[in-house]
């Protein structure tokens, strides 16, 4: 006796051994022995044998015509073997039942399976919308088929052009053009982005890392929203002639300056930043732009601004032109330039003129300073808070030495990236130039200042500190934001507010805002200060603020690293100078390009070497090198490395002290 059977979902047919009860042992067309419940078999037969009874059922189940088994079926449940009583017209031969039964088990959208041989046929409007379904795919599968060979061709589907960016960053995985997508990579062994950037999906490495970040920070793009610019209250004209010094790409100009003679060897010096805290308030719209990009994020050519162009354009200290600012006055004895007062004011203030790096660097050196020798705009100016500014430096290295720290290293080079039509210029700059050093200087006195008079005034405020913390000597030295005065000791000041950049922090527009009710409410600037003590929406503004601002610096990173390739493509550079900044980390003398090469011999921080370019990847970011000659003698190291081979000043400190600096682009 023969069974045809079900076993796990697939149905068999054997030869049987012996029975015991209500069970088989049943012998395989492979002869494999199996064991079968009475309650799976499904036909018994004498003939044919098993194996041919399977390819004759195959071949019955191959002719049976669904559309017509179904109409046969009717909409009532049944057995497999009373349909094939109504379909063949009398009683199924074994090869013809279990070629039906095959059948209706392969069309479950036709017929529903009820039990062991039992279905039910579907209703008509399912099997339509099945029917449907099933062509659908199947047009689906043609549309994919062509999409995949067009971009095996080289060439990107239309469909594919809206949604380029978001299949590389954020995929609907159902979608025909992902599944294509898929598809062709896979069969030209290449990655999304790769063959994107064949195909002129996206249209170069630059966009392609400018448009990852913009998914993931600005995924409803950079543009803003309309906005009114807000009305600053009535303010007094200063008594001034500011200036500014910049880079030349700078147009987010927030901070200025000015000197006025007192008389007795004494000077007054104003330290004027933009105000646009006078106009815009907490929770305004404007307020809800910023607080959402909370800073401005720099690139080699190019940036996304915090606040609307129009509102910077009315605030920005633009020369010829009285500007609403928050001004710092110092009064300093020449004698010892000691600082005799202060005092913080709202008022408009004449900014005379806008001084560029690019057309004073040159003039503008520590030599000519001491010879008192060039020619430029306001030399006397510039003399006496170059004088100033070493001073203040000098206290502050002093109290930095206080604090158990070694002093900054003044003897590094910083890298200026200009692009213009896709070219980039990379220079090298020496830090610590007299103008940096003047606006670095007057900055860490202006947020160490206001920092300390919000404090006196019991105003919360957004600080930066350094050191005196638990968690070892890495921990200490890491630079937190907290909400109350603390020392930053990398500085060398007892306490650091940054508040002189609201036009590209947000950060400096919140303290901003607790600096101008200290100047206009005094004793009582706590209770009208926007932000009050333990406000658990300045906590917020933190953390946000940590968040953002550090993903930032990590794309301009990125983009400077970027246009460092661009720079060895566009000078066709094979063999190139480096230095080693550490163990197998070294870095490139023209441009600030960190490499990594293992396996490199053990030689001292400082070792100029000369290298061979071999290849480098613009997708990547990875640049592949070998070591030509290992030269004598030591040369500038540049800047320290962190882990992930990025450039980065050696502390944080030094991290806030060019932030406020900022003349690089705007870069900091």
């Amino acid at each position: 006796m023969n069974l045809f059977f079900e076993e796990s979902g697939d149905f068999k047919a054997g030869t049987v051994l012996q029975q015991q009860g209500e069970a088989y042992q049943v012998e395989l067309q492979t002869g494999k022995r199996t064991k079968v419940k009475a309650r799976d078999v499904l036909l018994q037969f004498s003939s044919p044998d098993p194996a041919e009874l399977m390819t004759e059922a195959k071949s019955v189940a191959e002719d049976i015509d669904l559309d017509f088994l179904w109409e046969v079926a009717g909409q009532d449940e049944f057995a497999f073997s009373d349909l094939g009583v109504e379909y063949f017209g009398h009683d199924p031969r074994p090869h013809e039942a279990a070629g039906l039964l095959l059948r209706l088990h392969n069309a479950p959208i036709y017929f529903y399976k009820k039990g062991k041989g039992r279905y039910k046929a579907a209703p008509e409007e399912s099997l339509k919308a099945a029917l449907a379904g099933i062509e659908k795919k199947k047009q689906q599968a043609v549309i994919q088929a062509g999409y995949v060979e067009e971009l095996k061709a080289g060439r990107l589907p239309d469909s594919f052009r809206p949604v380029a960016l978001q299949l590389l960053f954020k995929p609907d995985k159902n979608s025909l053009e992902y599944k294509a997508l898929e598809a062709a990579c896979a069969e030209l062994q290449t990655t999304p982005q790769r063959l994107m950037l064949s195909c002129g999906g996206i249209a170069s490495p630059r966009e392609l890392h400018y448009a990852r970040f913009l998914i993931e920070h600005f995924p409803k793009g950079t543009g803003f929203p309309a906005v009114s610019i807000p009305a600053v209250p009535a303010l007094p004209v200063a008594e001034v002639k500011a200036f500014s010094i910049d880079d030349v790409t700078t147009t987010e100009i927030d901070d200025a300056f000015s000197v006025v003679p007192l008389g007795e060897g004494k000077i007054r010096v104003g330290i004027h930043i933009a105000a646009p805290g006078l106009g815009v308030q907490r929770d305004d719209a404007i307020d809800g732009i910023a607080r959402h990009r909370l800073s401005t994020v720099y690139m080699p050519g190019d940036k996304i601004t915090m606040l609307p162009d129009s509102l910077v354009e009315a605030f920005t200290l633009g020369e010829g032109r009285n500007c609403p600012a928050l001004s710092l006055y110092a009064d300093v004895d020449t004698a010892d330039w000691s600082v005799l007062a202060t005092q913080t004011r709202a008022e408009m203030v004449p900014i005379a003129a806008n001084l560029r790096h690019n057309d004073l660097d040159e003039v503008v050196t520590e030599d000519n300073l001491a010879a008192h020798a060039g020619d430029y705009p306001h030399k006397e100016e510039i003399s006496q808070l170059w004088q100033w500014a070493q001073v203040l430096e000098k206290g502050r290295m002093a109290k930095r030495e206080a604090f158990g720290l070694k002093p900054e290293q003044n003897n590094r080079v910083d890298f200026n990236f200009y692009v213009e039509n896709d070219v980039v210029s990379i220079v090298r700059r020496k830090r610590g130039a007299p103008l940096d050093k003047i606006v670095a200087e007057l900055m860490i006195f202006a947020n160490s200042t206001w920092g300390k008079l919000m404090h006196d005034h019991g105003v919360p405020g957004i600080y930066r500190s350094q050191g005196a913390s638990g968690g070892g000597w890495a921990a200490k030295m890491q630079v937190r934001m907290l909400t109350h005065a603390a020392p930053h000791q990398g500085l060398g000041v007892d306490q650091y507010a940054w508040s002189t950049s609201p036009l590209r922090r947000y950060t400096d527009l919140v303290n901003q805002w607790q600096i101008l009710a200290c100047a206009q409410h005094g004793v009582t600037a706590p209770l009208v200060a926007p932000f009050k003590p333990k406000d658990a929406d300045l906590f917020a503004v933190v953390s946000a603020f940590d968040a953002a601002y550090g993903a930032y610096a990590d794309f301009q990173s990125n983009m400077e690293r970027y246009w460092c390739l661009r720079w060895l493509a566009q000078e066709n550079a094979r063999q190139v100078d480096a230095v080693v900044l550490k163990e197998d980390v070294v870095r490139l003398t023209d441009i600030p390009l960190v490499l990594r090469l293992p396996g490199m011999p053990q030689v001292a921080r400082g070792t100029p070497l000369r290298l061979e370019i071999i290849r480098w990847d613009e997708v990547e970011l990875a640049v592949e090198a070998r070591i030509l000659e290992v030269m004598q003698g030591t040369a500038d190291a540049g800047p320290a490395v962190v882990e992930n081979d990025e450039v980065a000043p050696t502390t944080d400190a030094e991290a806030d002290s060019e932030a406020d600096a900022a003349p690089v682009g705007e870069s900091s």
